[in-house]
């Protein structure tokens, strides 16, 4: 159990039966009644937004989360099929947990599953990921003045607005919290 007085941003609480993490909170102190602490909570799977308060002292069940790396293997009937790095073990995810993901995951990617005492609840992307131009409308030279930008289709069949100059079979450089192109890599 943790109290309000130990909110921080990041920490994960078990409120009203679901997880959620601490975006943001506030201590309030009205000039009359009780003071109050002030939250928005973001639900770890679905990532909902609602903004509780809490009385001030109020405690409340915190959850320790574990991040581990596992390999991307494959997609099949709706599930897609984990395996951890270091024990081979293999777990799987249906399609709605993993939806936020499917536009960058190619087999053998890397990624963070996060997992608590009862078992997995999501995975988390990196940051940036390399994925390959598969289609693609050729660039015509004198086209880059005016910074113009073209749909490219990349290997997953994620579409991203590109430069002018890429070309297929490039690889690029992608933000997974945006879905924008970032640079050639």
């Amino acid at each position: 159990m943790v109290s309000t007085a130990e909110f921080r941003n990041g920490l994960v609480i078990n409120h009203e039966g679901q997880l959620y993490a601490i975006v943001e909170f506030q201590h309030v102190k009205p000039g009359k009644g009780v003071a109050f602490v002030r939250t928005r909570l973001k639900n770890v799977r679905t990532g909902a937004v609602i903004t509780p308060t809490f009385r001030s002292g109020d405690k409340v069940e915190d959850v320790r989360l574990e991040r581990r790396e596992m390999q991307y293997l494959y997609a099949s009937d709706g599930f897609y099929h984990f395996m951890d790095t270091r024990t081979y073990e293999q777990i799987q995810f249906t399609e709605e947990t993993v939806s936020n993901v499917t536009p960058y995951l190619k087999e053998n990617d890397v990624i963070e599953v996060i997992t608590t005492e009862d078992g997995p609840i999501g995975v988390e992307m990196p940051t940036f990921t390399v994925l390959t131009v598969t289609h693609t409308e050729p660039g015509i030279r004198g086209d880059t003045a005016t910074g113009g930008t073209k749909p490219a289709t990349l290997e997953t069949g994620l579409t991203v607005q590109v430069p002018l100059f890429v070309n297929v079979g490039e690889k690029l450089k992608i933000d997974t919290r945006t879905g924008t192109y970032v640079e050639r890599a």
